[in-house]
């Protein structure tokens, strides 16, 4: 008799083993979806990872009821089992984020009487088109010229490889890293190798997808959550097909997706946040992944910035893990932008601020908008004010379902929280004092973008934020819309910090550099440099020197001028000394345990109990337990234990101390309610 351990997109720890009926036996092999009863539930589309002969002792085990079709390669499997093991998340949890929802809840229908292999099986008719491509592999192989700084790089890089697995290519801001990336891929597809190349946010693709399109046509696929499912669940048939992309443009998740002949990846703006899952479960660092996915396949990763995170830096710059490539010229010679700092503090004094903007910063604008040239504001929070504030109690409206003051939307004039996404009316008196002086305090994107259309009448301005971007083409519009010059002035938040490259664009203002810095946690001075820099990267990307505008009320604080001078190495040098003076990454390992539970006093007696445990085993590497910033989301009290690990530790006993941790405080019957969960390797 054979028997199928099964993955299911379910919650929980491990795999399930399942009969396989005498006459499915031919077609259950790894990789191949089918159809299974769990527990008292309904059906559920698990993934087979392995076929064997031996019976689990003290189990009562169910047939399976159907075979569908492959849709999953073992490389993935792989993989996917990696991410589990190091993310510490069940491996249905890893399923359901890799896998398009359709491919986990449609059957699917066999081409009758074809004899067809499993994994080349159709979808129903709402699903016809999932096998339909268009044709391929023609296309525009003219490629631009790289100048002599760009083909140093390009040969230094492929030197690099011949050494390393993984390499950085440090290049400033329009240096032109892209077309040494384009060069890189056309070598790939010539050898007959695919590419993954990753961005960390969808509105870059809008730009990349562009200039990729004209040269390599339908070799390109484009995977993002944008698309419907359908059009995910088509990508991902097509590439399990003979008729797969060369090269694949998209997000995190595309990591996910069947390659066959993998030979590059490249991870564009390798620093940015985005790469990392917060929620829900798994818990992974697209970037991490990639260069784990790379390695399976023995192909070579590219790490590309202008800005690398700390772990980056010291893995290229300090240790010699991974190989180095320098890019530190602009494309055609232009100047990095010149960095102004105004100190507001003094101004509002003196009461010569126009709302959000200095003078200095108007007199920019004014004189681009008069030479035709382009604006980008950042302000990196969303909504028209942060908060409302009662002026006679000092009473602040707040969520319902999280400790967080609510937003206010001038749009939809209502308040929102931007943790759980709830809506509530503006109350018309303070529910305090019944006082009717409510005021609206700080500024959010909406508030920046109101003020400019004041200041600047004649302007036609947009905002990229999360509000403006909800629908599917809405990037593509924004960015389409002042990469053709109908937009004079962008306000956005981080979205317009990264990547995006407009050669128009002469001012950069950075309305509010102290918010950034003054974030509680050990990553806050590292981010705030990196979007800083990066949005100043956008000015002056073609013809004279940009300007960028950086408001703040610390005018003497350091990394502020780090970020003026563009002084990388001495941010990262200085912020490396302080790292391994208090143990932080990248000379720890961080994992964040994080215990949730509707009732406080339960999660804060679970907390206490679950570090002493770790305590006994790790000593004073736990720090905790601490209630977070936001210490309540949706109604569920959150607790939060840090665990500092060195680099000499073994992690795979590191995650089993705190796996056996975890079931001896979930055993306890009054915790039987309790949440636990961990973040390995946390961004914030």
């Amino acid at each position: 008799m054979f028997y199928a351990d099964v993955i299911l997109p379910v919650p929980l720890e491990g795999m399930f083993t399942y009969i396989v009926p005498d006459d499915m036996v031919s077609e259950v092999r790894v990789g191949v979806r089918v159809m299974v009863n769990f527990g008292t539930k309904k059906s559920y589309i698990g993934i087979v990872a392995r076929v064997h002969e031996t019976r689990p002792e003290g189990f009562e085990l169910k047939e399976i009821s159907k075979v569908l079709d492959g849709a999953i390669l073992e490389s993935q499997l792989t993989l996917w089992q990696w991410v589990a093991d190091y993310y510490m998340s069940p491996i249905g949890e890893v399923y359901k984020a890799a896998l398009p929802a359709i491919l986990r809840t449609k059957e699917g229908r066999r081409n009758e009487g074809r004899g067809t292999h499993t994994s080349e099986r159709s979808f129903p008719n709402d699903f016809a088109d999932l096998q339909s491509p268009s044709s391929l592999f023609t296309h525009n192989s003219s490629l631009k010229e790289l100048t002599l700084v760009q083909q140093r790089a390009y040969d230094d890089i492929l030197a690099s490889f011949e050494t390393k697995n993984v390499t950085l290519l440090h290049g400033v801001t329009s240096s032109g890293k892209t077309e040494i990336y384009i060069h890189l891929i056309m070598r790939e597809i010539q050898r007959g190798r695919q590419v993954l190349y990753l961005l960390p946010e969808i509105a870059l693709t809008v730009q990349i997808m562009n200039r990729l399109k004209v040269v390599f046509g339908d070799r390109l696929g484009i995977y993002h959550s944008r698309f419907t499912d359908s059009e995910r669940a088509r990508l991902w048939k097509r590439q399990l097909s003979s008729e797969r992309h060369d090269i694949i443009l998209g997000v995190r998740s595309a990591v996910f997706l069947p390659f066959q002949n993998l030979g590059l990846v490249i991870v564009d703006e390798e620093q940015d946040t985005s790469y990392k899952q917060q929620e829900p479960m798994p818990r992974y660092n697209g970037r991490n992944v990639a260069i784990m996915l790379a390695h399976q396949h023995g192909a070579k990763t590219l790490l590309g910035t202008a800005t690398p995170c700390m772990e980056t830096y010291y893995n290229a710059f300090m240790t010699g893990k991974y190989g180095l490539v320098g890019l530190y010229e602009r494309y055609a010679g232009i100047a990095l932008p010149e960095v102004r700092i105004v100190d507001i503090a003094r101004l509002r004094h003196r009461k010569e601020m126009r709302g959000t903007f200095s003078p200095p910063l108007i007199d920019c604008i004014r004189e681009a908008l008069e030479q035709g040239e382009q604006v980008i504001l950042f302000q990196n929070r969303r909504g028209f004010s942060t908060m409302l504030q009662c002026r006679t109690c000092g009473w602040t409206p707040r969520c319902g379902q999280c400790d967080v003051s609510l937003t206010y939307h001038r749009t939809t004039d209502r308040l929102t929280c931007h943790y759980c996404g709830r809506h509530y009316d503006v109350p018309k008196v303070c529910p305090a004092c019944e006082s009717e002086g409510l005021s609206k305090r700080g500024v959010g994107t909406e508030k920046v973008e109101e003020q400019v259309r004041a200041l600047f009448p004649e302007a036609r301005v947009a905002r990229m934020d999360l509000d403006t971007t909800q629908t599917k083409n809405a990037y593509a519009s924004i960015i389409n819309d002042f990469s053709e010059g109908r937009t004079d002035i962008l306000v956005g938040t981080q979205m317009v910090s990264k990547g995006l490259d407009f050669g128009r664009v002469s001012v950069v203002g950075i309305l509010d550099a102290d918010t950034m810095m003054s974030y509680p946690d050990f990553r806050a001075y590292e981010q705030a440099f990196i979007m800083m820099a990066q949005v100043s990267g956008r000015a002056g990307r073609s013809g004279h020197r940009g300007v960028v505008i950086l408001q703040t009320i610390n005018a003497d604080n350091p990394l502020l001028l780090q970020v003026v001078k563009n002084d990388y190495r001495t941010f990262y040098d200085k912020l490396a000394e302080e790292r391994q003076a208090f143990h932080y990454p990248p000379f720890t390992r961080i994992v964040s345990i994080y215990l949730r539970h509707r009732n406080d006093a339960i999660v804060t007696a679970a907390s206490r109990d679950l570090a002493n445990a770790l305590i006994y085993t790790f000593g004073s590497r736990v720090l905790g337990p601490d209630r977070p910033p936001v210490g309540m989301v949706r109604k569920m009290n959150i607790r939060k234990i840090m665990l500092k690990v060195e680099s000499g530790m073994d992690m795979g006993s590191v995650r089993n101390a705190l796996r056996r941790a975890q079931m001896r405080i979930a055993a306890d019957r009054k915790y039987s309610s309790l949440q636990i969960y961990f973040d390995v390797d946390p961004v914030g």
